[in-house]
């Protein structure tokens, strides 16, 4: 891989080889609205990262069309000159992380590897491959090398009820983890940033709405209402849904 002229990639495991990523989302910091806090401790964390100061892998949850995967995006736009680099990576493809990690650790470039929409159903065991490169290997991870995934499950596996028996509250008022629980929870844990999103409310909507007709000069009142009935249609007030209606608009 030519690093120098190639910021993103994407995994090919048939192939085993990484594939140059050659049209790229220019998607802004600036774009995101209404995750202001979570985009602030995303911006510190990352910019720890780039600079070789202790930062950590970072788990994006919560809600569908909340700007997740958007905040990623827009750290390789902000952040492609100084020499931040992604990888992306499917889920059924974890267990070559550790390969991938070969490959990269020697290369003078700070890598985020990007798993999108990442959760395990039970009885799946690809979760097996992020926790040995999330520090559950003998070796050490690469230290130009992060770990950022979003997922809508805070814990990224199925839970179910009957994970809870043998859970029980100590004398001191501790809770002690069934088995099952505590495997679940061990792989959340490394992620050592959790940033949760939440679907916003009508008025948030309506910002991200009008931060996308920019200029739009009609009829505000009605650009709302239509804004608004395409949000019902969907039952969806993200950031996604608005991205949409301004897709779909007819101006």
């Amino acid at each position: 891989m030519d690093w120098q002229h190639t910021y993103a990639a994407l995994w090919r495991p048939r192939q085993a080889r990484l594939k140059p990523v050659q049209a790229l989302d220019p998607i802004g910091f600036d774009d995101l609205i209404g995750i202001e806090l979570q985009k602030a401790a995303f911006i510190e964390n990352t910019e720890r990262f780039l600079y070789a100061r202790p930062s950590n892998n970072v788990l994006l949850w919560g809600a569908r069309g909340t700007g997740k995967s958007s905040l990623i995006k827009a750290a390789l736009s902000a952040y492609a000159p100084q020499g931040l680099r992604i990888v992306e990576i499917d889920r059924d493809d974890l267990d070559d992380l550790i390969d991938i990690a070969d490959t990269l650790r020697e290369e003078p470039y700070r890598f985020i590897i990007f798993c999108d929409d990442l959760s395990f159903e039970q009885g799946e065991r690809g979760y097996k491959g992020l926790k040995r490169i999330l520090e559950g290997s003998i070796e050490m991870p690469p230290p130009n090398m992060r770990i950022y995934a979003t997922s809508n499950r805070r814990h990224l596996i199925s839970e179910y009820h009957a994970d809870n028996q043998g859970t029980r509250v100590g004398e001191s008022g501790e809770i002690h983890y069934g088995d099952s629980v505590e495997e679940k929870i061990a792989l959340s844990d490394r992620f050592g940033l959790w940033l949760s999103f939440y679907n916003g409310d009508q008025a948030q909507y309506l910002r991200l709405v009008d931060h996308y007709f920019k200029g739009y000069g009609g009829d505000t009142d009605t650009l709302h209402r239509d804004a608004l009935r395409f949000a019902q249609s969907r039952a969806s007030k993200s950031a996604r849904t608005a991205k949409q209606f301004y897709n779909s608009y007819t101006m």
